[in-house]
């Protein structure tokens, strides 16, 4: 059962709302729930409340007294999450609620992703839209679906129908940043159908557990370790031993970093090769052991009747695995310490035959992001494998000069005394897409600081949601004038 003292975190009237939130099941292409939920809690409070076709909703608040001549405002976030889960979880995230807990000065799910990405955001823009004395100029609160897995709210979302000048999007993760830039990304597809035959007999299964995962972009950089890549690792060795594929499950969603995986696959003299493989084991263990502690791979010999892909193909589907680029392509010459393009290999599914790569690349140059996305289609391609592309969307461009920048850094200091960090991120967020529609409005990314996100390692920190609740509430008071 959830923790029901998360009710009594200050600010009281978010923390209610996230648990609230979190009741409702709400996985990105699956947002029914959370629409009607939505729909339901905007129209209770009498005010305009509207869905598109795609699925968005936009709730409008007028102005509080006194703040009628001040510019409208798009408060926005994403109403879908990432459901991951750790293996010995049984969780069901069509259906339940996160099951949520307080440790220390976090809060976090039990065994799965929590949600804080991006249900503070909603749950903030929920309080505000029920708040009688909260002060704030008139607000469009846009709450767009399908973020995690392809932005397609985003997309959809029709040009004019926000008449908001200042877009405030609340789906960042560093309490201490104002967010003014993201990077595009391109979902790479990578798939084929491999002639098969029988196999009866002894094998051996590789399975990787225990990685830390993390976000895609957001944790790139930070050189923990893939479970695709680990794989194929221990799969390349087999290249001279006469290695026939049998399967491969490993990695999940295209926007987190893989955790787990498992290959089964036959080989020539199998236990002096288990030997072998326990010695690359031993060496990978070492070479993270400083990032990733509970990193477990287990290495057994088993008997297996199935499907095998022959040793020709096993050869060439192993080689692309291990050629694939994963982590950090190219850092930013322009902005210090942002990555600028990058790939995540994501998820690897060999079954009788049928093979299925998923990799997201990412940049904040729209020319890198091919750059990278076309190396990854040469390396597959060169295999026998064909590659798709789906699902582009452009990066979102700095503006640094934009007024509400200004107001937002004078009150951050003025407020707790430093000067909040300016930057962009390697992350999608809607801000490019949505731009694209309204090029004259002003658009600024902040939240509180959530570590793990799109894993079931992410924790929000309980004091930076009253930070970040306090800094929102003095943006609204301090709104600019219509006129200026």
């Amino acid at each position: 059962m959830m923790n029901s003292s998360i009710r009594n975190l200050t600010p009281n009237e978010v923390w209610n709302k996230f648990a609230d939130l979190n009741q409702v099941p709400r996985p990105s292409k699956k947002e029914e729930k959370v629409i009607a939920f939505i729909l339901d809690f905007g129209k209770k409070l009498g005010l305009e409340t509207t869905k598109d076709a795609t699925g968005n909703v936009l709730i409008r608040k007028p102005a509080t007294t006194g703040y009628e001549n001040r510019k409208t405002i798009v408060l926005q976030s994403h109403l879908d999450m990432v459901c991951q889960k750790n293996n010995d979880t049984d969780f069901d995230f069509d259906t339940q609620g996160i099951q949520m807990v307080i440790d220390g000065d976090w809060v976090k799910a039990q065994g799965t992703t929590l949600g804080a990405d991006n249900g503070l955001g909603v749950a903030s823009i929920m309080a505000i839209l029920e708040s009688k004395t909260i002060e704030h100029p008139a607000i469009e609160a846009l709450f767009t679906i399908d973020e995690e897995t392809g932005m397609t709210g985003a997309f959809g979302l029709e040009p004019n129908v926000l008449t908001g000048e200042i877009l405030l999007n609340l789906d960042t993760e560093e309490d201490d940043e104002i967010d003014i830039g993201c990077a595009g990304g391109v979902d790479v597809t990578a798939q084929q159908t491999f002639p098969v035959k029988g196999y009866k007999g002894r094998a051996i299964r590789i399975e990787i557990k225990g990685l830390r995962g993390g976000h895609s972009g957001m944790d790139i950089h930070k050189g923990f370790g893939n479970a695709n890549k680990l794989l194929a690792r221990f799969l390349f060795l087999g290249i001279e031993k006469n290695v026939r594929l049998i399967s491969i499950d490993s990695g999940g969603l295209r926007n987190a970093i893989p955790r787990e995986g498992k290959a089964v696959f036959s080989v020539a003299n199998i236990d002096d090769f288990i030997n072998e493989l326990n010695v690359l084991k031993t060496e990978i263990l070492n070479e993270f052991s400083s990032i990733e502690s509970d990193l477990s791979i287990c290495i057994q010999a088993i008997t297996i009747q199935d499907k095998e892909v022959s040793n020709k193909d096993s050869i060439k589907i192993i080689q692309a695995l291990y050629a694939a680029h994963n982590g950090v392509f190219r850092m930013s010459p322009d902005v210090e310490n942002l990555v600028e393009a990058s790939n995540n290999v994501a998820r690897v599914e060999l079954k009788e035959g049928k093979l299925q790569v998923l990799n997201l690349s990412r940049s904040s140059v729209e020319s890198t992001k091919w750059q990278v996305a076309n190396q990854l289609k040469s390396v597959f391609e060169l295999a026998g494998i064909s590659v798709e592309f789906s699902g582009a969307y452009p990066g979102w461009k700095p503006n640094p000069e934009a007024k509400i920048i200004k107001i937002m850094e004078q009150i951050y200091q003025k407020n707790f005394g430093e000067k909040p960090h300016i930057v962009a991120c390697h992350a999608g967020l809607e801000c490019g897409i949505i731009g694209a529609n309204y090029p004259k409005m002003e658009m600024v990314s902040f939240g509180p600081t959530i570590k793990g996100a799109h894993s079931p390692d992410e924790k929000v920190n309980i004091s930076s949601v009253g930070k970040y609740w306090k800094f929102l509430l003095e943006i609204l008071k301090n709104i600019p004038l219509k006129d200026e």
